[in-house]
């Protein structure tokens, strides 16, 4: 680890021309397109199996993500889908990719550089060991994370190795096969190229390499020249053995006049070897998580964190009336939430957390929750926040329900983290009662929680017990697809202020929040008739008032244009407007790298003070990214005094866009994006809704591998900063409460980065695919500046099982099927297999992939499996999928298609000699 974060610095100063299967573009060689071309076939081909199994058409209106998840969902729920969920998984994915090049810049096996297949293989194998894991246990962002990173390594291998110059256009099996031998390796003093001084030789591979299918690939040196006698180098600029004789380089990253035909094999094998290690994931998986990873599923997750001490009685029931209600209005339309938490907390105890696809399962887990205990001191609030923080997928709405002020007040800056990491919008109602218990902990207060709900793009509800189930319309409105926020405001202390803001016409169920007290306001459409604070039913919309909230529905015949709203008050408020639209953005602010393959990286903390943001933006429209032009992309503070600050945009193809913005506002800040809706010409506006800063800290940690149970891990990291130098405390908390140790200060010299160690051991009974989040935290002595990195990686037992179930077939019954396929109807085929794992984890699951009939099979503990298909004569393959407990995949597959002629002789043939010439195999 030491050397993989030296190299994450050095390769910062390191420039390079190679252009490589590099992570960002849009040609047709870069790891992004190889990866999301054969992300969105398989996605096609999963939907496409859904739908049929599901009896519906899978027609998509377009090839963009958009459309695709469209029609993936079906077309029985109605309602509007957004695609923000697929547009973020692919990113993450991608994201991960790039890293590879920064992280792993110097690392033979990451790239199978140096003829290091063994150790490439390897971790391919510890890779797809941990996504199946982490796919049981639900974990998919880590899942989707080490997909992006197993992935790139894979590519690389058709790149940097001698596969295709040997001939070969399918993919090696044997990389994502770790059962079957790496075969033809050339050995260590085995020469392998020949001279090349110009540098740029078609193909310098000496001929009895190629003769013999000897599998090598390039050397690469990046600090030093020295490679074994005759072997072959990477090549390129930043490879420093490319000019040690034998001179020149094997790879193939990019499309150069002298190795065009071999550039395009490479990119072909890499795409279709892709597609085959997502296949094994699918096949897995199975097709509903496959999606679920993929993040094709209704936009809206509902998690409640419920205090359940004992004065919260009236305020779990109304949660329970309000979940009842979202899962009997919402069901069959695409408003019905994709995933139900909960999270409940009292003191000292919080969660655990349930998370659940079934909305009867949700209601029967908030229906067991009960009040008890309390009353007299602060709760566990933000400790139940933080599971579900990170438990939640990104961007989710979370409702937080108490009446008592955070005992565990000194996670504050933790959640802040997780909260910018994740995007998820967090919301806090607090009920009467509250007051009567802040009393007890002075540290803590009402304005914690408003912090906490502003930095998110939340909101703080405070209403009386009896106010509360009012209030909660709130949860219904948010709890919904394709839901995008317009605008939002904060305003401390308060002020008369005026608004303005754009409502395009792919808006739908437009609704305003106000919160505060003593305050007035009037609202006025484009064609300037307005409606003042006063009238709760007017021309405009109605006026609902609970609490210190103003809920503000607009009435669906609303005028598009600019609108705008004055409110005036002397007390804190904050405005926020929503709707329901298929036209959104996504973000993440990233930093350049340089090295051999140069790309952009996502930050992990808050951007660096005194430089340019850099962010990359997806934009989603109602047919994908084409149907709309951008406009205006910069960023805006959310409290006054308010400041938009300019950018230059740079698109780099697929509807994303690099955005530089320089300079950056003080203070807070969000995302803020103008632009035109081709469809319907009308102009629209959309903000982020969590807030960032800059910082002059700065902390640099990679994790390279999943930890096992009961095993220490040791975590190097780095932190520096351009501020002033002098003692900084540290801080790191892992959601799952694992013991680590790391300094508790650091001292940092301006400019310097000062190196550190965080150990953290996960007890031996973790259980193989657990996700965990660990948050670090570097604090300057004087409290003024900050930064954190927020980590996620898997917990994954160690397996020796990498064989595939096996699969026999007994016998095939079809005497019965016509040659003459159109009078197959009244008649039917059967097949008898036995399925066995041997000597492995056993069996867990037996599925169709292919065919129209009927399987069953025998208990699935038993040592051997009797299946048993039936089908009509029409349906003429099966194709049978045995997945054992760690996630090895075997596939089974018969055919009784028949040429025109005399009746096939397998028929009239002993049955262990028709095992051997009949269609059935073994994949």
């Amino acid at each position: 680890m030491t050397s993989v974060l030296g190299t994450v610095l050095l390769a910062l100063a390191l420039t390079g021309t190679t252009v490589a299967f590099v992570p960002v573009g849009d040609g047709a060689s870069t790891h992004v397109s190889i990866t999301g071309r054969a992300l969105m076939q398989k996605v096609k081909e999963t939907c496409r199996a859904v739908a049929e199994a599901a009896g519906y058409e899978f027609k998509p209106t377009g090839s963009s993500p958009e459309e695709l998840v469209q029609a993936c969902l079906g077309p029985t729920a109605i309602g509007e889908v957004s695609g923000a969920k697929f547009h973020s998984a692919l990113q993450q994915i991608y994201n991960q990719n790039r890293l590879v090049d920064r992280d792993f810049v110097n690392s033979a096996p990451h790239h199978f550089n140096s003829e290091a297949f063994q150790e490439g293989r390897g971790l391919i194998t510890e890779g797809m060991v941990a996504i199946k894991a982490n796919i049981q246990k639900e974990n998919y962002q880590a899942a989707r994370e080490t997909l992006g990173r197993v992935l790139h390594t894979l590519q690389d291998f058709y790149s940097h190795s001698n596969w295709v110059e040997l001939g070969y256009t399918e993919p090696y099996i044997s990389l994502i096969r770790p059962d079957l031998p790496l075969e033809n390796l050339a050995d260590f003093n085995t020469a392998t190229c020949s001279d090349c001084a110009s540098g740029t030789c078609p193909n310098s591979i000496l001929p009895n390499i190629l003769q013999e299918k000897k599998l090598t690939s390039g050397y690469m040196g990046i600090f030093s020249a020295t490679k074994p006698k005759g072997k072959c180098s990477h090549g390129g600029a930043a490879d420093l053995t490319s000019i040690a004789a034998p001179r020149g380089g094997i790879n193939k990253d990019e499309s150069r006049p002298d190795n065009v035909a071999l550039h395009n094999a490479a990119v072909n094998a890499a795409t279709a070897a892709s597609l085959q290690l997502l296949e094994d994931i699918r096949s897995a998986a199975g097709d509903k998580d496959f999606l679920r990873m993929m993040g094709i599923a209704r936009s809206s997750v509902v998690c409640f964190v419920i205090d359940t001490t004992g004065s919260m009685s009236y305020d779990i029931e109304e949660a329970r009336e309000v979940v009842y209600e979202i899962i009997d209005t919402k069901k069959w339309t695409q408003d019905e939430p994709s995933e139900y938490i909960l999270v409940p907390f009292n003191d000292p105890d919080f969660g655990p957390m349930i998370r659940t696809t079934d909305p009867e399962e949700m209601k029967r887990e908030i229906s067991k929750l009960s009040a008890n205990g309390g009353g007299d001191t602060p709760e566990m609030c933000l400790s139940g926040l933080q599971v579900a923080l990170t438990g939640a997928p990104a961007s989710s709405h979370i409702f937080v329900f108490t009446d008592a002020i955070a005992k565990d007040i000194d996670l504050k800056d933790t959640i802040v983290a997780l909260i910018r990491s994740s995007k998820s919008i967090v919301s806090f109602y607090l009920t009467e009662g509250f007051s009567r218990r802040r009393r007890s902990l002075r540290a803590a207060s009402f304005e914690d929680y408003k912090d906490l709900a502003l930095a998110s793009g939340g909101q703080a509800i405070q209403v009386s017990k009896k106010q509360l189930p009012q209030a909660t319309d709130v949860i219904l409105d948010t709890s919904t697809s394709a839901l995008v926020t317009v605008l939002q405001r904060a305003r401390t202390p308060g002020k008369q202020e005026t608004f303005p803001f754009t409502l395009d016409e792919s808006l739908k169920n437009i609704t305003i929040y106000l919160t505060g007290s003593s305050l007035t306001f009037t609202l006025t459409n484009s064609a300037g008739v307005s409606q003042s604070s006063n009238e709760a039913s007017g021309k405009l919309g109605t006026i609902q008032t609970v609490g210190n909230l103003r809920r503000i529905r607009v009435s669906a015949d609303k005028q598009t244009g600019t609108w705008k709203i004055n409110i005036n008050s002397n007390q804190p408020y904050t405005l926020k407007i929503t709707g329901q639209s298929t036209i959104g953005f996504i973000y993440d602010f990233v930093e350049s790298f340089k090295g051999p393959h140069p790309g952009y990286a996502v930050l992990s903390g808050r951007p660096q003070a005194g430089q340019p943001a850099t962010l990359m933006l997806s934009v989603m429209g109602r047919n994908g990214p084409s149907s709309m032009t951008i406009g205006d992309v910069g960023l805006v503070t959310v409290s006054g005094p308010e400041t938009f600050s300019n950018s230059t945009t740079m698109d780099m193809g697929n509807g994303n866009i690099l955005v530089t913005v320089d300079p950056v506002p003080v203070g807070e800040f969000v995302v803020f994006l103008k632009g035109t809706d081709k469809v319907s010409t009308s102009d629209f506006q959309r903000q982020s809704t969590t807030q960032m800063s800059v910082s002059k800290v700065n902390i640099q940690v990679v994790v390279d591998s999943s930890v096992e149970p009961g095993k220490a891990f040791k975590l190097p990291f780095s932190v520096m900063t351009q501020g002033p130098g002098g003692q900084f405390s540290m801080n790191a908390r892992n959601d799952k409460d694992f013991p680590m140790s790391y300094p508790s200060s650091l001292t940092l010299t301006t400019g310097q980065y000062a190196n550190a160690t965080l150990t953290i051991t996960p007890p031996a009974s973790t259980p193989s695919g657990t996700d965990v989040t660990l948050t670090m935290e570097a604090k300057s002595s004087s409290g003024v500046d900050s930064n954190y990195a927020v980590l996620r990686f898997s917990i994954v037992t160690k397996i020796t099982d990498f064989v595939q179930p096996s699969c026999d077939v007994v016998s095939v019954l079809a005497d019965d099927c016509p040659q003459d396929v159109s009078k197959c109807e009244p008649f039917q085929w059967e097949l008898f297999a036995n399925l066995s794992d041997g000597n492995g984890t056993g069996i867990e699951r037996v599925s169709l992939r292919q065919g129209n009939g009927n399987l069953t099979t025998t208990s699935l503990s038993a040592p051997i499996i009797h299946a048993n298909y039936t089908a009509s004569c029409c349906s003429q393959i099966v194709e049978i999928l045995a997945v054992d407990k760690v996630g090895n995949v075997g596939k089974c597959y018969h055919s009784i298609v028949r040429s025109a002629g005399p009746p096939a002789l397998t028929l009239l043939l002993p049955l262990w000699l028709f095992l051997l010439v009949s269609a059935s195999h073994w994949l």
